[in-house]
């Protein structure tokens, strides 16, 4: 595996070779003195260019980089429109286990990207026409205390969005109870048990993306009770799931509206908690699995 001073010569190498490219900047996990260092962190790359079709009439230039295993070039999906500020992407993960993303940005826009992320360092400016930047800073990623909109807006869509998981188990319409579950009420569970660690660390803290660095700031046992309300694709699995999870989420939302002078509304946990067991004893469902 190249290591990192043989990868960041082989992209400045290519950058300065070539006079469309006029700096080159770095983003991401490896400006970040707080995010931990490890084989799998990306080289999160900008070429400030000249004409950036002129790269992306042929691909074949990245070749440069090395042998790749796979690559995605998400501004050239058809699914989605291109990206309108006329930028390019090239992710790519090489045989070494090495991977670059590389994101292709027009020069003139360079002020605007500057001001885009606080992790990023300038490695090349040819002209000598970008801005000294500040030492990089993940403070834009930290955990902020929620405003009682955002705090009942959170509650509201946890217990909201309960309600068709069990419909979905209900019908037995599995994938549906699980969409819901994963894609709209664990999020909000997530939120919550981060502002929990916000509070505990004076809200100078980051998850990181996905939440994967929550396990270091919460409790063990909220930490267990979390991977708890992860189910496989079975009826009372999921029952327990959701179990579980509300059981934490109002645990959790009491301590957080205590600790920040919010308000938690109780009624709609109740009403939902008293709906969620009423569907859980209609027949053809998991009955037995409700708590006591």
């Amino acid at each position: 595996m190249r290591n990192n001073q043989q990868m960041m010569d082989l992209i400045l190498n290519y950058a300065r070779q070539d006079e469309r490219i006029r700096a080159v900047a770095m983003n991401g996990s490896r400006v970040n003195a707080n995010a931990p260092i490890d084989p799998f962190q990306d080289y999160d790359i900008v070429y400030l260019v000249q004409d950036v079709v002129s790269f992306t009439q042929d691909h074949s230039w990245v070749d440069y980089f090395g042998e790749r295993l796979i690559m995605q070039m998400p501004d050239a999906n058809t699914y989605d429109p291109p990206n309108a500020l006329g930028r390019f992407a090239y992710l790519m993960l090489f045989t070494d286990g090495n991977r670059i993303d590389l994101t292709l940005i027009p020069l003139e826009q360079y002020s605007a990207y500057l001001l885009e992320d606080k992790l990023t360092v300038i490695w090349m400016d040819k002209d000598g026409s970008l801005p000294t930047l500040p030492e990089p800073t993940d403070e834009d990623y930290r955990v902020t205390p929620p405003t009682a909109e955002q705090f009942a807006h959170c509650c509201n869509e946890f217990w909201w969005v309960s309600t068709y998981i069990a419909k979905g188990l209900w019908r037995r319409e599995i994938l549906y109870a699980l969409e819901s579950l994963n894609l709209y009420v664990r999020p909000m569970l997530i939120r919550m048990l981060s502002w929990q660690a916000g509070i505990e660390h004076d809200f100078c803290i980051s998850i990181g993306k996905g939440a994967k660095y929550l396990e270091r700031y919460l409790p063990a046992d909220d930490w267990q009770a979390l991977l708890a309300t992860y189910p496989r694709a079975e009826s009372r699995e999921i029952w327990r799931s959701i179990w579980t999870m509300t059981e934490l989420f109002s645990q959790i939302a009491l301590q957080v509206a205590s600790r920040l002078g919010l308000e938690y509304n109780r009624e709609e946990e109740q009403n939902v908690t008293a709906y969620l067991r009423h569907v859980a004893e209609l027949p053809d469902d998991a009955a037995d699995i409700y708590p006591d």
